[in-house]
């Protein structure tokens, strides 16, 4: 899953449980649907990606910044309080919250298109209440 930063999901995958998480960063970086800017602006991605030292490979970190995205990855064998944790929980508090769908907690269906289908569905529930928080309506 990666989120902005108020913790609206942009993009997620699904996939096997014993999979490294750096193997879809640039899957879901093509995800992110591109912000449009004012009239005539090209659209752009976000300008910066924070992520924890489990994508900390110089492989990535071009791959990244080949698309025009800053990367802010915490750095492999450093001590811990590197200060992205201030960024990172955004993310955290993102999957808590669809936690809380009880079919998204637990994996029960066997089919991966039906488990991605309510994936979707509870991160269109979240932007929706975060929306819906925030509209002067």
């Amino acid at each position: 899953m990666i989120v902005e930063g108020g913790g609206i999901p942009l993009a997620v995958t699904l996939t096997g449980g014993q999979r490294h998480d750096v193997t879809q960063l640039m899957p879901l970086i093509e995800a992110i649907p591109p912000v449009r800017g004012r009239r005539g602006r090209p659209r752009r991605r976000p300008e910066v990606l924070y992520a924890d030292r489990a994508y900390d490979y110089d492989k990535y970190r071009k791959l990244v910044r080949a698309k025009g995205i800053q990367p802010e990855f915490a750095r492999r064998g450093t001590e811990h309080g590197s200060g992205l944790g201030v960024y990172r929980w955004v993310v955290e508090k993102a999957i808590a919250l669809l936690h809380w769908f009880r079919r998204l907690r637990i994996r029960w269906e066997i089919r991966d298109d039906i488990h991605e289908a309510f994936l979707r569905i509870g991160c269109s529930i979240i932007c929706w209440r975060k929306l819906k928080n925030n509209s002067n309506c």
